[in-house]
């Protein structure tokens, strides 16, 4: 950490292709709400009475108001989501390649490698955020929907412990698997390797996987502190609310924003460094601290 941070243009460099594609992002979506209007009808009367004291009845208003704006968003999401995925991977195979050589000049720009790597880790994470999804609604009929079916009383409680231990077990599991994808594109670059070649002896690390595992547990509970600071940060003008105007409000969220996305930003990096540092300490014990480019 005291190392990247020493080194400011690397989080600089970091924060610049991703900033850069969410720029575009906005640009896009901004084409696209002129393009298809904003006439869309959303009951926020219902959203506005939604109680935790009447959970059957909130759902239902989430799913009506969902259902809504699905079918309002569909026809542009069908090619806005391709485009802004595909723009994705080609900025991110090129912006990780420059600001792992400006982190150590001896690797080799493997940008087919990083690129593909990069689309697998994606596609993985797509799953596992489906799989999360699909938890959320398992959880919601158990504990909600399914006992209003039998006339029942719907749990709140139970609904949010299954949420809460969920959503951890599936943090926890991301965070145990993958790991290779983090290695597998320095390697490549460290040895020249193809993309598949680098997954296989990523995976075949056995020496360093348990410390992968665990900087790979730390940057994770570093993330969730991060979300949480932010959380409180963005919380603590409402006591003086009365006094404080909307935009000053909308400035300061922004503001929060932000910093959390340039932290984690730089923790990416930060991730990435240790990654290559203990991979060498232990395959290349005597081969001296990276070079900068």
């Amino acid at each position: 950490m005291s190392a990247v941070w020493r080194r400011p243009s690397l989080a600089g460099l970091e924060i610049g292709w991703r900033w850069l594609v969410g720029v575009v992002v906005l640009c896009l979506a901004s084409i696209a709400l002129r393009s298809y209007g904003l006439d869309v009808r959303v009951n926020l009367a219902g959203l506005r009475d939604a109680s935790v004291f009447q959970p059957a009845a909130a759902i239902a208003n989430l799913r009506s108001v969902a259902d809504v704006l699905w079918a309002w968003a569909w026809p542009m999401l069908r090619w806005m989501v391709p485009s802004v995925v595909v723009l994705w991977l080609f900025v991110a195979a090129l912006g990780r390649t420059v600001v792992l050589r400006r982190l150590d000049g001896t690797l080799q720009s493997r940008r087919f490698a990083v690129l593909v790597l990069g689309a697998l880790r994606a596609g993985l994470l797509a799953v596992v955020w489906g799989v999360w999804l699909c938890g959320v609604g398992v959880a919601v009929r158990i504990s909600i929907t399914g006992p209003a079916s039998r006339q029942g009383e719907p749990s709140i409680v139970l609904f949010c412990a299954m949420l809460i231990v969920g959503s951890l077990a599936v943090y926890v599991v991301w965070a145990a698997v993958d790991w290779p994808l983090y290695l597998a594109p320095l390697l490549a670059m460290q040895l020249g390797l193809g993309p598949g070649i680098a997954l296989k002896a990523a995976i075949g690390s056995t020496s360093v996987r348990g410390k992968l595992i665990e900087i790979n547990m730390v940057m994770n509970i570093v993330r969730i502190a991060l979300i949480v600071l932010a959380m409180v940060f963005s919380a603590s003008p409402l006591p003086f609310s009365s006094v404080e105007t909307q935009t000053f409000l909308n400035c300061w969220w922004g503001g929060v924003g932000l910093v959390y996305l340039g932290m984690s930003d730089y923790f990416h990096v930060v991730r990435s460094a240790a990654y290559l540092s203990l991979w060498r300490a232990y395959n290349f014990p005597n081969s001296g601290r990276p070079r900068e480019a």
